[in-house]
């Protein structure tokens, strides 16, 4: 019963978002935006892993240093390696 209830509220709440979502005339760019930020986060942090820039560093590609490229850009890139090297070298 409990499940029920959770996932009813969960496609109500999802079907409102989606309402406000095409009511303000957002369409998809902001997720066109959000995936081509996402893709170049990404494409940064495997040119400085693969690239040789800094032999010895590797930075893991998981949701938490894509998130940190993808809210600061490349400077983020340059904060990870900052950190890998001052914590861990």
């Amino acid at each position: 019963m409990k499940t029920v209830i959770l996932g009813s509220v969960l496609i109500a709440s999802l079907l409102a978002l989606v309402v406000i979502l095409f009511r303000k005339r957002l369409g998809l760019s902001v997720f066109t935006s959000i995936g081509v930020h996402l893709v170049m986060a990404a494409a940064g942090i495997y040119v400085v892993n693969y690239s040789g820039w800094i032999t010895g560093m590797y930075i893991p590609l998981n949701p938490a240093t894509i998130g940190t490229v993808t809210v600061l850009g490349l400077p983020g890139v340059g904060l990870l390696l900052g950190l890998k090297i001052s914590l861990f070298a």
